[in-house]
């Protein structure tokens, strides 16, 4: 089938049309970029305002001087010798840094969006990662790497039931054949 270009769609591109059709039926109206910006505006969730700003950088905060903590008790050894805790240390020195100016200079900052049912879809792909790592000494990687993709894609990806099951197991599949047949690691395996 040929193609013709049709009109400029994007950053300079073009829009291919079949050969025949003028395509001004099947091409949605371009927006301006105020109009692009307004509709944005409506779209966006609500503010959280202050408050939610501050809890936020709180909880970030309380969890880098945790991570410090755990750091400095893994020890941290010196630059020409780290041991493990070193660069978790330096990562939780940023963290708390972060929330720090967040929770100072950030709190009248009005692009924060409300927290939504949406809001604990990290949490819970934390809570099933840590599943999944707590699983794997016990029963291998493979079962808990499928329910945990299952949950990812199904769940938090809202993808479809067979999308969901092709993909997971082609993932199991993969990660099976790159690091136990392949590498010949010893991530706990069933098979």
């Amino acid at each position: 089938m040929e193609t013709t270009p049709a009109v400029a769609g994007g950053r300079g591109g073009s829009v291919a049309l079949p050969a025949g059709g003028d395509g001004q039926d099947d091409l949605p109206e371009a927006l301006t970029p105020e109009e692009l910006a307004a509709q944005w505006e409506e779209e966006k969730p609500p503010s959280a305002g202050p408050l939610a700003n501050a809890a936020s950088s709180l909880v970030v905060l309380a969890v880098g001087i945790g991570a410090l903590a755990l750091s400095v008790a893994m020890g941290l050894g010196t630059p020409e010798k780290p041991e493990p805790g070193l660069w978790p240390f330096l990562t939780s020195c940023v963290m708390v840094a972060l929330a720090l100016f967040q929770l100072v200079w950030g709190r009248h900052n009005r692009d924060a969006e409300k927290f939504t049912r949406m809001s604990f879809a990290p949490l819970t792909g934390l809570v099933t990662l840590a599943g999944m790592v707590a699983l794997m000494p016990l029963i291998g990687f493979e079962i808990p790497a499928l329910i945990l993709c299952i949950i990812w894609m199904k769940f938090l990806g809202s993808e479809t039931w067979r999308s969901t099951l092709l993909v997971s197991a082609i993932v199991v599949a993969a990660f099976y054949g790159i690091f136990v047949l392949a590498l010949g690691t010893s991530i706990p395996h069933l098979f």
